[in-house]
């Protein structure tokens, strides 16, 4: 059974830094994608960054709202997923949630395309 288990999240104030951790259990990322996404109240689930690998290559690609400021990463060793953010902004205050696919495929941040869920974890930035 595939777990996604969640950690990291908070308040903090406008231009401060948060880290979310992403352990996931009974899954073997490989070459599949992984990703954050994050919903405010009110809103759509809205891709941040996602992370997939094919052969020796690790690519990545990010929302352009955190282009610059936000870094996803992934520690095969350990199986987790990170999202090391900076620079916080307001803005940026939803609930957070990491997804990873059932299967290699071309890697995006559409919701649609993710099979398995974390639990989702608050990130409030106040001004």
């Amino acid at each position: 059974q595939v777990q996604l288990a969640q950690s990291g999240g908070g308040s903090v104030q406008a231009g401060g830094s948060l880290r979310l951790s992403c352990a996931a259990s009974g899954y073997a990322p490989g070459s599949k994608c992984m990703s954050w996404f994050r919903q405010a109240p009110g809103l759509e689930r809205e891709g941040v960054a996602a992370i997939w690998t094919r052969g020796s290559f690790t690519y990545t690609t990010y929302a352009d709202s955190v282009k610059g400021r936000f870094t996803i990463s992934r520690d095969n060793a350990k199986n987790t997923m990170y999202l090391e953010m900076n620079s916080l902004k307001p803005e940026d205050t939803a609930k957070y949630y990491c997804a990873a696919t059932i299967a290699t495929m071309t890697c995006s941040l559409a919701p649609d395309q993710y099979n398995y869920w974390g639990q989702g974890t608050q990130v409030t930035v106040s001004s």
